[in-house]
């Protein structure tokens, strides 16, 4: 039976997160301030919270806490906030996206089987009541690929063609052109 561990769970976070270090790369500073429409994050505002938010689980986990409660996440809440907010510029976010990603991804690397299947208690009304390691931390890559999509999107509206895009056409041009080399022959 094939198994999905923290060693593979790390190396999946590690290409999301050289992905949308790649796409912080490319939005020219000037352009962090965007808002793709009012009342939303800035490009900086949502790269500083993709750079932040991996700190919460690591912590929860880390402390090897089995429940949390409205308080828990009451106090984590200004904390973070704080925290993204003294990532301002393109430098300290990219800064910030490096050394977050690469410190998760070696701890992520520690983690036992037995550590990622214990469950976490939530309060009520939450749903499920309990949730395992692995899950929760299986979250902290869908939550960083969802605020990526929503960066790709706003590389279209600033009129960048996202690297993942180029690159699938660059593959896709490639193939074409073996296939009709191969019909040539």
């Amino acid at each position: 039976m094939q198994v999905y561990n923290a060693k593979d769970m790390a190396r999946s976070f590690r290409t999301v997160r050289d992905n949308t270090i790649k796409i912080a790369e490319e939005i020219p500073e000037e352009q962090y301030a965007f808002r793709p429409a009012p009342g939303s994050h800035s490009v900086a505002e949502t790269l500083a919270h993709i750079a932040v938010a991996t700190r919460f689980p690591q912590r929860l986990h880390g402390d090897r806490m089995t429940a949390v409660d409205f308080a828990f996440f009451s106090a984590a809440f200004p904390r973070i906030l704080q925290q993204e907010a003294e990532l301002t510029t393109k430098a300290q976010i990219l800064d910030a996206l490096r050394r977050g990603g690469a410190e998760f991804t070696g701890w992520l690397e520690t983690l036992s089987d037995e550590t990622l299947a214990e469950r976490i208690q939530f309060p009520s009304p939450m749903q499920p009541p309990t949730k395992t390691r692995f899950e929760m931390l299986l979250a902290s890559k869908e939550h960083e690929m969802h605020h990526r999509g929503q960066l790709m999107v706003i590389e279209r509206m600033l009129g960048m063609v996202p690297h993942l895009t180029r690159d699938f056409e660059a593959r896709r041009a490639q193939m074409q052109q073996q296939q009709q080399a191969g019909a040539g022959a």
